[in-house]
């Protein structure tokens, strides 16, 4: 099973070092020139991109089907420094599953969770042999009105008091608030998201007999005795590959060793209480019976039942 991670993040223009054009061009190994500063974005050697396709809703310009029209208009659009350009979706692979079969289950997801709900989105499945097949998608930030023009990202909203009266500021100014324009941000989409995901590549393994699935929750949410392991940056596994220990890949060789500890843990428990039930002796409760003030039940001696 390759990797079974869904990150969400956001790439912003980080004071004008980063450009959605550029991340277009490396995810997708194209040459792009990013039109509001002319830098050109060659990234045509990268090697490892399997598949890539743009996905529009209806009303979108037909021409946004052109990856560098699509990431020069969304970087035209947006004018401060510090700007949000793109959502930035990174979902591991289901390595037991043909090429076709990843692409298929990619495209109707981010049909379905992203582009009906009127974002365009450009995806990129990326495969370096490694046993980690994943898929990149980048989706617009802004929404597209009717008529294929960007929409704003947010709208003022006056603050009312009881009475439905605008309420004042000190200035004599009306209080107002901003608020997104879409739902787009939200945590609950998150998670509706990452859960829309684990069930269609259960389904598919269902459908093609493959006894196994993912389960996107946390180990916390799953209620397992593990500790999660960080996510390497991409300079620390360059210098991992080549045998130099990063601060990171020695973290999570710690919490390997760590989660491998408990398994054993576990394991030897478990042998110890078929033992003692072999030998009709009834286990030791466990630290959670202890904390909860559970005792595990005994069978009364025949001798005593009822006051005999």
């Amino acid at each position: 099973m390759a990797s079974v991670h869904y990150r969400i993040s956001i790439i912003s223009r980080d004071n004008g070092k980063l450009s959605a054009v550029g991340a277009a061009a490396y995810r997708s190994a194209e040459k792009i020139r990013n039109q509001r500063d002319m830098i050109i974005y060659d990234f045509q050697r990268k090697r490892g991109v399997a598949h890539k396709e743009i996905l529009l809703p209806e009303h979108a310009p037909r021409d946004f089907a052109d990856r560098a029209t699509l990431w020069n208009a969304v970087e035209k659009a947006e004018r401060q420094k510090n700007a949000q350009l793109v959502r930035h979706i990174e979902v591991g692979l289901p390595a037991e599953l043909d090429r076709a079969a990843q692409i298929e289950l990619v495209r109707d997801h981010v049909q379905s969770e992203y582009v009906s709900r009127g974002m365009c989105a450009d995806f990129a499945v990326h495969d370096k042999g490694d046993g980690n097949p994943h898929a990149h998608v980048m989706l617009t930030m802004r929404p597209l009105n009717p008529d294929g023009t960007w929409g704003a990202k947010s709208k003022k909203e006056y603050v009312l008091d009881r009475s439905g009266e605008r309420v004042k500021l000190p200035s004599g100014e009306d209080k107002s608030r901003k608020v997104s324009a879409t739902d787009w941000d939200s945590r609950e989409n998150a998670e509706q998201w990452r859960a829309a995901w684990e069930q269609s590549v259960n389904r598919e393994y269902e459908r093609r007999g493959i006894a196994q699935d993912i389960d996107m929750r946390s180990f916390e949410r799953q209620g397992l005795d593990k500790e999660p392991t960080k996510r390497l940056s991409r300079e620390e596994m360059a210098l991992e590959k080549q045998g130099v220990r990063t601060a990171t890949g020695d973290h999570n060789r710690g919490v390997a060793e760590r989660n491998a500890a408990r398994e054993r843990g576990r394991h030897i428990r478990n042998l110890d209480e078929r033992q003692m039930t072999r030998r009709g002796q009834e286990p030791a409760p466990t630290l959670e019976q202890r904390q909860q003030g559970r005792e595990p039940q005994r069978e009364q001696p025949r001798g005593l039942e009822r006051g005999r």
